[in-house]
């Protein structure tokens, strides 16, 4: 239904988009998020077809798309307000002072669009972190142009989501180009867009070898660009002695609804779970077992994740050491991911590397330390991480303070006696973590400050007051919190 582009057209969609960064770039923080409520009402008329075919291509039901449409609305109408509150900008003014030795100039900061910004929509968000995700939503609120590269799992959702964002562009006359939506499934066209010379970052959420590849290819250029890429995470839980003792059972089936939930096909799906030997690990590992017995298979989002969590989840579990602990009772069909846990002792875990991979899906594996000295080498051997979660009491958390300062390192979300599924649209959250979660863990992909990801800092010296950004004039036009002489302030220099 949707032919790939050629590379002669895709370059033709880039040179648009950089003549359209050259206009779009001038217009005010008050324009660009007035585009993104005007994209947001597009999709809310586009109603239950968009959740029709959404449901067609990807196999998740309405009531979860229905939601996941309400968060994308909410993530295009807070990254508008976002825009307009001008935080991302990290305004800094330091007025010239004659009265220094030498003088001082006249300094102001403030960051500025990129340029043209290529995001490749994901499989397992087709609205929430796709066309008009959180990566798009951002972009344009920071004052970049937008090339979408629809992912082939669900491109007729993505072309319906794509028309009414021309929509709101039409309507509100937005330069031509600004948004622009294309197609490919060829591993050429993914390079080409990365490393045309109009580029300037790339937003990716998908697999690690998706990002990594990104990333490389990034590099690989004459003038190198960012890839914002978020590359999947195993979100390991440390089960304290005493906590897990309290209550395994509530505990379990905490972690059961966590770890099945949207048949694992969560970013945050907790894949690890690190405990210490003793009766509460057992009580806890039947009780986590017996619920998952009786979670039913579902069927996954396409053919490739299904193949993909098979032969992942297959590998883990027979490696030596591993034994399985439970799988789902229910009839599996074909497409379905089978809910699954099995576990390994920590010695085993620690020797070998595949254990410590992601399995993209309803599966978590259990560790099972000696001792808490052992759960800090476990700690200390995990990769980077979206999240990471404790499970203790309080005297438990203050008691191993070296074991939560290590779980630090390896995180972006620390949670504190909850499950790390659900990601809360604000400025408080951090979705981004070391390396591999993402290729830039000082950087979110949800909340306001995701705007900063496509924006870098230029400074104006001695500049005429008239001849400055309205974000820089003393008059302060348009009633932003900006940094004076190191001190926050709305009012007028």
């Amino acid at each position: 239904m949707f032919s790939d582009f050629t590379l002669p057209e895709l370059d033709q969609v880039l040179q648009k988009s950089r003549q359209a960064f050259v206009a779009y770039r001038q217009l005010s923080t008050r324009q660009r998020a007035a585009f993104l409520r005007a994209i947001a009402t597009e999709l809310e008329k586009c109603g239950d077809q968009l959740l029709h075919t959404a449901m067609q291509e990807t196999h998740l039901p309405e009531a979860r798309l229905r939601a996941e449409r309400s968060r994308t609305l909410y993530q295009l109408t807070s990254y508008a307000d976002a825009c307009e509150r001008g935080d991302w900008m990290e305004i800094s003014i330091e007025p010239a002072d004659d009265t220094r030795m030498p003088p001082r100039p006249d300094l102001r900061k403030m960051r500025v669009p990129l340029g043209p910004v290529v995001v490749f929509g994901a499989s397992n968000f087709p609205l929430a972190y796709s066309t008009a995700g959180g990566d798009t939503a951002s972009a344009l609120a920071a004052g970049c142009t937008v090339v979408v590269k629809a992912h082939p799992a669900h491109p007729r959702t993505s072309h319906l989501v794509a028309d009414a964002i021309l929509n709101a562009s039409a309507y509100l006359n937005m330069p031509e180009g600004v948004f622009q939506h294309v197609y490919g499934a060829g591993f050429e066209t993914g390079k080409y867009l990365v490393q045309h010379p109009y580029t300037c970052a790339v937003g990716f959420t998908g697999s690690r070898s998706g990002g990594k590849q990104m990333f490389d290819w990034a590099m690989e250029r004459p003038h190198p660009i960012p890839v914002f890429a978020e590359m999947g995470s195993i979100n390991p839980v440390f089960l304290f002695p005493y906590k897990l003792a309290a209550d395994p059972g509530a505990t379990a089936s905490m972690y059961a609804a966590s770890i099945t939930l949207g048949v694992g096909q969560y970013c945050t799906n907790p894949g690890l779970l690190i405990g210490v030997e003793g009766m509460a690990l057992q009580q806890f590992m039947h009780d986590l077992g017996r619920c998952i017995q009786q979670v039913l298979p579902a069927p996954m989002l396409h053919p490739g994740i299904v193949a993909a969590y098979k032969q992942n989840k297959g590998a883990a579990i027979l490696q030596e050491g591993v034994h399985l602990v439970a799988e789902s009772e229910g009839d599996v069909q074909a497409g379905d991911g089978l809910p699954t846990v099995a576990t390994v002792d920590a010695v085993t875990f620690l020797s070998n590397p595949l254990l410590h991979q992601e399995v993209f899906g309803p599966f978590s594996l259990v560790v099972r330390c000696k001792d808490m000295d052992q759960m800090l080498q476990v700690a200390g051997r995990i990769e980077g991480q979206l999240t990471a979660t404790i499970m203790a009491t309080p005297q438990e958390t203050q008691s191993y303070a070296a074991l939560i300062d290590a779980i630090r390192q390896i995180c972006g979300r620390i949670i504190y006696n909850g499950v790390p599924t659900g990601v809360e649209v604000c400025t408080s959250m951090q979705h981004g973590g070391p390396w591999p979660a993402t290729t830039d863990s000082r950087f979110t992909a949800v909340g306001g400050d995701a705007l900063a990801r496509f924006a870098r800092p230029l400074c104006y010296q001695g500049w005429p007051n008239d001849l400055l950004p309205d974000a820089l004039k003393n008059e302060n036009p348009l009633a932003l919190n900006r940094r004076i002489n190191n001190e926050w302030t709305r009012a007028a220099i």
